[in-house]
């Protein structure tokens, strides 16, 4: 009982607080413009709490899976010369962009602090070369700092690690410092042989608890889900060690691959044959960085760059296609994650993935959504009349019933994984 009380707890918190920071950009905003709030509430349904304080009422609502910023003459005709529709259109803009400009502001800032919170960063210089390697081979030695595969920049790993699979084993070009003195040299990347059923696994767990399955994959097509732990991988336990679980996947020596995997308790068996994938390397450590306050910064702003990239790709890829709709997550499956996070550093860090995909969403030209309101002041800027309000309320109405469809179609899959 007191397990699902704290599971309550966080889910409504987070989910209270993401609304509330949202809607707050929004009231700042417009109390900077000027425009008149007629009310401020977290929640849908009936107040459990109001109070008006001068000429805005404030209101916490019972259901606490949104909230909304009341504002004079937004969805009605008002002469008020404080309302919203007789702002100019740069100060609307700026109300409606504000809600998901604080999400993502806040959720960059406190995926940065608890990037640079955990130090022990990898740099780009190398601390020894591996036997049989592309880099050895060349010349490449210990202290050599790389700063360059194919004049795109490295500054650590993650990295390097990144430019070489995008050589897909041609010849490259690096770029390193040695004595003081930029050196180039051309390498071909050594090519490695592993298999792959499409599986991601939760690297920052000990456990191989599987996060995501790649669409169109083998292990989507047999019917491993996201959640499912592996157990065993051929009879080899691996249920306590992630990389011993990685490590008997890619070494398959058959063709077959059979895998257990735990699933609300239950040992589900899987046959499968995996795909064989060609994996490139130019075979170097690298050195950890000093755990200093300058470092910290500095590799922490560059992992929280490459962090919302990740997400701006992740929507380029539901758009383009390479991302399955069945793959989204919605207010039921969050509150599922949520209450499945184990300690306050994986709480956050959810908290701000979270933030950074809703303020992002929320911008996307789609209307209703902010971005989509966004998308009509343009468009009136341009033609400097609006448009007709039958015309827009159309639009509106058709994007508002899309995205019910596609809500309650998220919420039946979320159900459907939960259960």
């Amino acid at each position: 009982m007191v397990t699902i009380l704290i599971n309550i707890i966080k889910v409504v918190f987070l989910l209270g607080f993401l609304v509330f920071i949202h809607e707050g950009g929004h009231f700042l905003v417009s109390k900077l413009c000027n425009v008149k709030v007629n009310e401020f509430a977290i929640g849908f349904g009936p107040a459990i709490w109001n109070k008006k304080i001068g000429e805005t009422k404030y209101a916490l609502r019972i259901i606490p899976l949104g909230g909304f910023v009341k504002l004079e003459g937004e969805d009605e005709h008002s002469d008020d010369k404080r309302s919203y529709s007789n702002a100019s259109i740069p100060k609307r803009i700026a109300i409606l962009i504000a809600g998901g400009t604080v999400n993502i502001v806040f959720g960059l800032f406190v995926y940065f602090i608890l990037s640079a919170s955990m130090g022990n960063f990898t740099t780009n210089i190398v601390q020894d070369t591996i036997d049989g390697y592309a880099a050895q081979q060349v010349g490449i030695i210990q202290g050599d700092k790389i700063i360059k595969v194919n004049d795109k920049t490295v500054r650590n790993q993650a990295d390097l690690t990144k430019e070489i699979q995008k050589t897909n084993g041609e010849e490259t070009n690096i770029t390193y410092i040695r004595d003081g003195k930029k050196q180039n040299i051309n390498i071909i990347p050594t090519k490695e042989e592993s298999k792959n059923i499409g599986i991601y696994f939760d690297e920052s767990n000990k456990e191989p608890i599987i996060i995501y399955i790649y669409p169109g994959s083998v292990a989507e097509k047999v019917g491993i889900q996201a959640k499912d732990r592996l157990m065993k991988v051929n009879g080899v336990d691996v249920s306590a060690d992630l990389y011993r679980a990685i490590e008997e996947i890619n070494n398959l020596k058959e063709d077959t691959l059979n895998l257990t995997v735990q699933r609300n308790n239950t040992n589900i068996e899987f046959q499968m044959i995996p795909e064989t994938v060609y994996m490139y390397y130019l075979g170097v450590n690298l050195q950890k960085s000093d755990n200093n306050f300058i470092n910290n910064v500095y590799f922490a702003f560059w992992n929280t760059v490459d962090f919302s990239f990740s997400i701006v790709d992740n929507l380029k890829s539901l758009f383009s296609g390479n991302v399955s709709v069945n793959q989204l997550v919605g207010p039921v499956g969050i509150s599922s994650i949520v209450a499945e996070t184990e300690g306050i550093y994986e709480y956050i860090y959810l908290l701000a993935l979270i933030s950074l995909s809703l303020g992002i969403t929320n911008l996307l030209p789609f209307p209703p959504l902010d971005g989509g309101k966004i998308l009509f002041l343009l468009v009136e800027a341009v033609r400097r009349k609006p448009l007709k309000e039958n015309t827009e309320f159309a639009i509106q109405s058709a994007g508002f019933f899309i995205l019910i469809l596609l809500s309650v179609f998220i919420a039946y899959n979320d159900i459907l994984r939960i259960f």
